[in-house]
């Protein structure tokens, strides 16, 4: 597990970018795994201007997010498809169709969860995958006690998490208690994993992360990391500063 730490959030973004960027130049047909939330925003926009000004173009690349509101329809201003298209997506030119988001609104959610897996399989492996951590170690929405084996599944968010997500919504009381999201071992089927922490309210996180390499338990789910032979995480001061 490689450490990048960088003095602030903007640095932050600038480095994984750098880091994607190349991944794309190598190889444009890239499968590239995204993150939703705060962390990656400075992210997406550091790589819509590398598209404008640099010359990184998507037309090829194919995109597979880890996870979706269970109960969201995709045109729900606050669903993860909203939230991709407004803030990356339309500003690139990538073909929608290369785009995959599970459905929030399935007529099974079973049948989506294998639906979902099937296509990290098919169109993947992911090449390389973005991810943020929650303040209770949770990647993607692989709450405290997932499984470690499990692959596409329905999960019930913690309170915490709910609260942590109720600034993209009119109230806590609209946050979705339930969504589908990829498992631990789905993530750690990708080629390369590069995690993102910002601020200070992530600094116990990103402390027991990188301290829990031998005790990967499924209390802190990002500590499956560790099993994985290819993870950078990238971090500003305030994030590292209890390490």
């Amino acid at each position: 597990m490689k450490v990048i730490v960088r003095d602030n959030y903007d640095e932050v973004s600038k480095e994984a970018s750098r880091l994607v960027e190349e991944k794309i130049r190598e190889n444009d047909e890239l499968v590239l795994g995204l993150a939703t939330g705060a962390t990656p925003l400075g992210l997406y926009e550091n790589l819509i201007d590398s598209y404008k000004t640099r010359g990184i173009s998507y037309e090829n690349v194919k995109t597979i997010n880890l996870d979706e509101y269970l109960g969201l329809d995709k045109n729900h201003p606050a669903s993860y498809h909203a939230f991709m298209f407004e803030t990356f997506f339309k500003h690139i030119d990538i073909e929608l169709n290369n785009t995959y988001i599970p459905d929030g609104v399935p007529a099974s959610a079973e049948e989506e969860c294998l639906r979902y897996e099937a296509v990290i399989d098919h169109v993947g492996p992911v090449d390389l995958q973005i991810l943020g951590i929650g303040t209770n170690g949770h990647i993607g929405f692989n709450e405290p006690g997932t499984d470690p084996n499990s692959l596409t599944h329905v999960v019930e968010l913690n309170a915490s998490t709910i609260e942590n997500n109720a600034h993209f919504f009119q109230s806590i009381d609209e946050v979705p208690t339930h969504a589908i999201t990829i498992g631990i071992q789905s993530i750690l089927k990708s080629d390369q994993v590069i995690l993102l922490a910002s601020g200070k309210s992530k600094a116990k996180a990103v402390k027991t992360l990188l301290e829990s390499e031998r005790n990967v338990n499924p209390d802190f789910p990002a500590s499956y990391l560790w099993t994985h032979d290819d993870v950078t995480i990238i971090v500003d001061k305030d994030a590292y500063q209890l390490v």
